[in-house]
């Protein structure tokens, strides 16, 4: 017999950890190989893990809702093949450069920026938490380097999963602490202690210190009411478009473009179109194509802000929202559009079928969802006109779409004179980041995209 390791598979470059969602097998159970064991959940995105080999699970290490870091070994599966000298423990995914985590210790040790030990554990690097609330290797290291005591680490509200404080709390609490501002705090109840979780290195941008106010309790008819759990998808949007709001200062502009040689064109090549690539012709290639033009012009648009630095990016990354489940029931999720400044419009079409069909049947990896460097999210598929999206954190615009509708618009003539017309129409409403972008900027960028869009028609080459 042979014991063969399974462990939580490193999916991306950024992700150091997974929460296991649930275990499809108990111990004692047959498996085959390859087969599905467990969900696990990473930054939006769900997967299912597989066993390398053939056998019997012998150990399951983890309970559902543990935060597993990378590289740890979640279960064990006995084989029927005999250990060789030569064998050794594999996983479900190439080796990760994490180390393994005994999941049976209290206490992780703290890497350093080059991803090796120091040599301490979480809770020697200042004193022991009282309340058995649980900071991760990271959180202790700043807190340690910083000089912020246990007892403020206790009194910091935290945002993140079962209240935890987060880099991003911490760092803001640090800004507060130095400005002399508020600082928001709470008080925590003993916790029982959790599965150690492993954060990566700090974000990149640090949002001012606001003051948090405690959310009024929510008043309702229990009888005439219905109370559903978030699934982790939901926690995960919430948690990020709260976090956005309190990072960037919002601004909407809107402006309107005349889309009638786009449809024209979508309408008479669409087959032939689907004949020859084998994929269907939308709108979203040519927002895409368009938005990529005018970042081009515009590259402030296409950047990052990194506490008092703008990182403007050369390359350009595009994500588009895809909303799943049956009328977006499902959520939201942003696959990416990789180097979409290198792709022509066949190329785009491609790129946003394969996502969103990846995105609809949970087969995303979470590096498609990585990397973004402008959103655009097409809400004029529900039917509507405009709206004031969220940036998606760490962009600093957002770009939506409206329906495209048939209305009648005032045309001047070629002999001058005004006439009613009707016309296929569309809003563009883009949010952007007041810190870096100002309205005439973004401004100036709407009336670019637009003109791009109504470029468009029956006779641009695919």
């Amino acid at each position: 017999m042979a014991k063969v390791d399974i462990v939580m598979p490193k999916m991306g470059e950024s992700l150091m950890e997974g929460t296991i969602l649930k275990w499809r097998k108990k111990v004692g159970d047959k498996v085959e190989k390859d087969e599905n064991i467990l969900d696990i959940a990473t930054d939006k995105v769900d997967t299912e893990v597989p066993t390398s080999e053939a056998g019997t699970i012998i150990e399951l290490l983890f309970e559902e809702g543990a935060v597993v870091p990378v590289g740890a070994v979640i279960a064990r599966v006995e084989t029927d093949e005999a250990v060789s000298a030569s064998d050794a423990p594999t996983g479900a995914a190439p080796k990760s450069d994490a180390p393994a985590v005994e999941p049976a210790k209290p206490a992780l040790a703290v890497a350093d920026s080059n991803g090796a030990s120091n040599g301490h554990s979480a809770v020697a690097v200042a004193e022991a938490s009282t309340s058995g609330r649980f900071y991760s290797p990271v959180v202790m290291q700043i807190a340690q380097v910083e000089k912020v005591s246990m007892q403020e680490l206790e009194s910091i509200t935290g945002t993140g999963i079962e209240g935890r404080v987060t880099k991003s709390d911490l760092l803001a609490y640090i800004s507060a602490r130095k400005s002399g501002a508020a600082v928001s705090t709470t008080t925590v109840a003993p916790t029982a202690k959790v599965a150690p979780k492993v954060e990566a290195t700090p974000p990149a941008i640090v949002s001012a210190p606001s003051v948090k106010h405690a959310a009024p309790p929510v008043v309702y008819d229990a009888s005439r009411s219905e109370v559903v759990q978030m699934d982790n998808m939901r926690k995960l949007i919430a948690e990020h478009m709260v976090r956005s709001k309190q990072t960037s200062a919002h601004v909407t502009s809107v402006s309107e473009a005349d889309v009638t040689g786009l449809v024209n064109l979508v309408k008479k090549k669409k087959g032939a179109f689907e004949a020859t690539n084998g994929v269907k012709l939308t709108y979203t290639p040519f927002f895409i194509d368009a938005v990529v033009k005018t970042l081009k012009k515009f590259p402030m648009v296409n950047a990052s802000v990194d506490g008092d630095k703008i990182i403007i990016k050369k390359y350009i990354n595009i994500g588009v929202a895809v909303a799943l489940g049956e009328s977006g029931a499902g959520g939201l999720i942003v696959p990416v559009v990789k180097g979409a400044d290198e792709k022509n419009l066949v190329g785009l079409a491609r790129s946003v079928q394969d996502l969103a069909a990846r995105a609809r049947n949970k087969k995303l990896m979470p590096d498609d969802i990585q990397g973004g460097t402008f959103t655009l999210t097409n809400y004029g598929t529900a039917g509507n006109l405009f709206g004031a999206p969220i940036i998606n954190q760490p962009q600093v615009a957002i770009l939506g779409t409206g329906a495209i509708v048939k209305r009648p618009v005032v045309r001047e003539m070629p002999d001058g004179s005004d006439a009613i017309v009707v016309r296929s129409m569309m809003y563009l409403s883009l949010s952007y980041d007041h810190r870096i972008i100002d309205g005439a900027l973004a401004g100036f960028f709407l009336q670019s995209l637009v003109q791009t869009l109504e470029s468009y028609n029956d006779t641009t080459a695919l």
